[in-house]
């Protein structure tokens, strides 16, 4: 008897895999299918940021704000290991918007969203505090408030695992090519790229969650007509050599009436960003121009003693926003919130489409999608994700120190860096990655930095890396500690690994 899905989902970023760990932990039967690599998108190229968007304020979405600044406190709890709290100071500039409306904003950010963990907003003397020494001697005064910091890529990751334990199947380099309607289920076409062969499922209902592809999905694989259209707006960062000695982040006011985000990033460096950029290409192609170089590193050097130049940039990611149309001017103000657009005629199966959203509410879109199918899906039970931790993140928020030194004690062949790191980026399945290793040498190959044979292998057969850039550049960022030697050589041995269990 052919099996029926009760959801396809097409798309495994953070919006996709975040609704199929809810279904799939509805009891929901889930597929989705995903053309490249999870996280590929947008969900890898954010700020890292899990904040009610301060800014938003200004354009009036208050609603966006006290959902996002909600879903803070909900996400740090979840996933402890790849998240946490980080203090954000923006200086007053005198010439853009005056004290009293900060002051404001901030009151309204610290209490809109009920936070409990966070700690609220101060002002702070620039010329006595740690926080001022990077800055121009112009800027004497600052507010400081709690946002938090994600590994995003990693998010979209450990929902997919979570998913995949609870039943979903997860299909990565699998693409969609066709979807019809057909005898009162969806018939979806995938097609696998390691072997080229096309394969169909049938599926009750059907989620587009294909983020900046979402217009060509809806064109030209399952060919509805939708009144909801996609905004593409490219966002760049830069990282450049740390810094600045202490921890928190900066958010920087421009003339222009944008921010950007100086913000710790990966021990040794900086992250500088974003960018707000209409795109009209392939989002595949996204890449960073040389005029947003330069407006970062100009709007940084506003606020830095010592100048952000090009030539201190060692990397750069583009990302494009899939945001819903609102007919706004400039991409700045066009909204960051999500709309969810249901295609379902009488006895028809349903097509769910995503529009616009962001890292922080996530969750909370998959509550509202599960919501909007229900009608078409079997009976399932209730909203569940708030409070349940995703896999290595079942320990308490601030507990890093904890684990770090149970992992060392487990394998005190590790050093304190390396166990610091995986830490970090696995929580408690820190040791199923290390395994039975009893020496550095039980790691295998060494192929840089503290990167070893047996993390990549654990990645390959258990986080869906298939090529270097898996492992580099989304399920770490370890492709910024080693030379392009050694990133080519993480490349041909993940090559020959597959090739040798075919």
């Amino acid at each position: 008897m052919e099996q029926v899905y009760d959801i396809a989902i097409i798309g495994g970023g953070v919006n996709g895999c975040g609704i199929a760990r809810d279904a799939a932990g509805r009891g929901l039967k889930v597929l989705l299918a995903e053309q490249r690599d999870l996280a590929i998108g947008t969900s890898s190229a954010s700020t890292k940021l899990i904040h009610g968007g301060l800014r938003y304020l200004e354009h009036y979405e208050f609603g966006l704000v006290r959902e996002s600044l909600k879903e803070r406190e909900v996400l740090l709890s979840m996933v402890p290991h790849i998240a946490w709290p980080l203090r954000f100071v923006l200086p007053h500039h005198s010439g853009l918007r005056p004290a009293w409306l900060i002051r404001l904003g901030l009151f309204l950010y610290d209490h809109l969203g009920g936070r409990k963990i966070l700690p609220g907003c101060r002002t702070l003397d620039l010329r006595k505090h740690e926080a001022g020494r990077p800055l121009r001697d112009t800027f004497t005064k600052a507010f400081e408030y709690s946002d938090c910091w994600v590994d995003d890529a990693r998010l979209v990751t450990l929902n997919a695992m979570d998913a995949a334990a609870r039943g979903a199947d997860i299909l990565t380099r699998t693409a969609v090519t066709d979807a019809k309607r057909e005898n009162g289920a969806w018939t979806v076409t995938l097609n696998d790229e390691a072997t080229g062969g096309d394969r169909t499922i049938r599926a009750k209902t059907v989620v587009n969650a294909a983020g900046p592809w979402v217009a060509d999905v809806l064109a030209r694989r399952v060919g509805v007509n939708s009144k909801a259209s996609v905004r593409l707006v490219k966002g760049s960062h830069i990282v450049i050599p740390r810094k600045f000695e202490h921890d928190r982040a900066y958010i920087f006011q421009n003339a222009d009436q944008r921010i950007i985000f100086a913000i710790p990033y990966e021990q040794d460096f900086t992250l500088i960003g974003t960018t707000d950029v209409d795109f009209t290409d392939d989002p595949k192609d996204v890449r960073i121009s040389d005029e947003e170089i330069a407006y970062l590193c100009q709007a940084a050097s506003a606020y830095f003693k010592d100048p952000v130049k090009p030539d201190d940039v060692v990397w750069t990611y583009s990302g494009v926003r899939p945001l819903y149309d609102d007919g706004a001017g400039a991409a700045q103000t066009a909204t960051r919130d999500f709309v969810l657009d249901l295609h379902a005629q009488a006895g028809e199966p349903a097509l769910l489409n995503i529009f616009g959203g962001k890292i922080t509410t996530y969750r909370h879109l998959a509550e509202e999608a599960l919501g909007k199918l229900k009608p078409f899906l079997p009976e399932m039970t209730g909203t569940w994700t708030a409070g349940a931790t995703l896999p290595g993140g079942g320990f308490p928020v601030g507990g890093h120190g904890a684990l770090i030194e149970k992992l060392r004690a487990d394998y005190p062949f590790l050093p304190p860096r390396t166990a610091s790191r995986l830490v970090h980026a696995y929580g408690t399945l820190a040791g199923t990655v290390l395994g039975d290793a009893g020496s550095i040498e039980d790691l295998g190959r060494h192929f840089g930095a503290d990167l070893y044979e047996r993390e990549i292998a654990y990645l390959m057969t258990s986080e869906w890396a298939v090529e270097g850039d898996d492992v580099l550049w989304r399920r770490s960022k370890l492709g910024l500690r080693l030379s392009e030697q050694e990133r080519q050589a993480v490349s041909d041995w993940m090559k020959s690994r597959r090739a040798a269990t075919v």
